[in-house]
């Protein structure tokens, strides 16, 4: 393995920033400091002007295989989510078959372990009828992420919407437990009731059937399941204002048995947004009114958020193109994700220290990552160099995910990534790629 020293970078790392020297040696960080004359054979890079950060890690996204490669493979979207400063992700179990026993999840880790250029690690999904298979996970705690429960949102055997089911996962899981709050109640109620009055509906529909009430009706049974049981339990995608009355900022994210984060287009568009983007925007809970998206900056910014991360979930063209009721929901945003909250850093609305806790820091302490999402001496080096005075536009041509197309194309970010490190790899430097090394499996702390 090449080892690479990384000189006069700005380093941001747990809350601050400092110029320094970043050595790089057998996939590990070796040494960090104002200046490192390396001995032996060692590539340099200068870094002066760019900033160095801790790859992003994002804890759920949707990259389709097995059964649905005509949309994504793990291997397209790890090399997306790579040239996007994304080094590491967890994946989510509703692919085709869906991921209800041991060895289809260990089939997914021999497709990642072949073909995805990025860290990989894939949840244990749950139906009504597979409790046995669920909690089988347990032996695996220090090797899978977690489990991930659909309750709302979701069809088949992949909605869980049986309380006993709920109850002995709840209360037999030793792993985290991830959770698609919607009320599927709710939801179906409000289509009949807006379909009975108009007839045709329209993408602006969405956020009147997928609700404040159903988010929050769901999310509150969640959480007294948690309680209950005082599992670990970790609220994909908040998307409402309401919601956030659930969630504290009074004690330290390591000591939270309940989380939650938000994604990057609940961040950005609002409900004004359908006129232009229609059914491109259509996703799972919805994208809702522009009162929403204040809120849930306020509780990123105070920490009752406590990461960040995509819910990228990419479909054809074609399929978005249907009429609304028909249209798949999912976005694909993992190549973006990070320059987009870059962008929001050049405006002032939120720090680079705070990116990076939020999308590196919060993530590995949230899951209990074993030595990543931080630059430390003795952690696996994912890093990544990015140049805030080099803009970079969303087209057609850069757009590297299987499906093609993104709800931000045309958006211009004022930053770029420069450089991709996984595991001490250069995987991604200046648009070379050097694909000759896969990441890793990741691995989690046991308390």
């Amino acid at each position: 393995m090449d080892q690479y020293l990384i000189k006069n970078a700005t380093i941001v790392n747990e809350g601050r920033q400092q110029q320094g020297d970043v050595l790089l040696r057998n996939g590990r960080i070796e040494k960090i400091a104002a200046s490192i004359d390396a001995k032996g054979k060692c590539i340099e890079i200068s870094a002066e002007g760019q900033h160095l950060l801790p790859g992003a890690i994002d804890d759920q996204v949707h990259f389709r295989e097995p059964g649905l490669t005509h949309k994504a493979t793990i291997q397209t979207e790890a090399r997306a989510a790579v040239a996007g400063g994304v080094t590491g992700f967890m994946e989510m179990p509703n692919t085709s078959p869906p991921v209800f026993t041991q060895t289809l999840l260990e089939d997914k880790y021999a497709i990642a372990a072949r073909t995805s250029l990025a860290n990989y690690s894939f949840f244990m999904g749950t139906s009504n009828d597979n409790i046995e298979e669920v909690l089988r996970t347990n032996e695996k705690k220090d090797r899978v992420c977690g489990v991930k429960i659909f309750m709302g949102s979701s069809t088949g055997n992949l909605l869980v919407d049986n309380p006993l089911m709920l109850d002995k996962v709840f209360g037999g899981s030793e792993l985290l437990i991830a959770t698609h709050c919607e009320d599927e109640a709710i939801i179906k109620a409000n289509f009949a009731a807006l379909k009975t009055a108009k007839g045709k509906l329209e993408p602006s529909d969405h956020p009147v059937i997928r609700n404040e009430d159903a988010c929050f009706e769901s999310s509150f049974r969640a959480i007294q399941f948690a309680k209950k049981y005082n599992s670990r339990l970790h609220i994909l995608h908040i998307s409402t204002e309401k919601e956030l009355q659930l969630f504290t900022n009074m004690i330290p994210l390591e000591e939270k048995r309940i989380t939650a984060e938000v994604c990057v287009h609940h961040l950005h568009f609002t409900s004004d947004d359908y006129a232009a983007l229609g059914n491109r925007i259509k996703c799972n809970p919805a994208i809702k009114a522009p009162h929403n998206k204040a809120a849930l900056w306020k509780a990123l910014l105070d920490d009752r958020l406590d990461l960040i991360a995509t819910d990228h979930a990419p479909h054809t063209w074609a399929e978005k193109q249907e009429d609304y009721e028909h249209a798949h929901a999912g976005l694909p945003l993992v190549q973006h994700s990070l320059l987009l909250m870059l962008s929001y850093v050049q405006q002032g609305r939120i720090s680079m220290e705070k990116v990076v806790e939020k999308m590196s820091h919060a993530v590995a302490r949230c899951f209990r990552i074993r030595e990543r999402g931080f630059i430390r001496e003795g952690y696996h080096a994912d890093l990544v160099l990015v140049d805030m005075n080099r803009s970079s536009q969303v087209t057609k041509e850069n757009i590297l995910y299987k499906c093609g197309w993104s709800p931000l194309e045309g958006f211009a970010f004022p930053a770029s990534v420069t450089h991709t490190f996984v595991n001490g790899h250069l995987v991604y430097g200046n648009g070379v790629w050097n694909e000759s090394q896969m990441g890793e499996r990741l691995g989690f702390e046991v308390r």
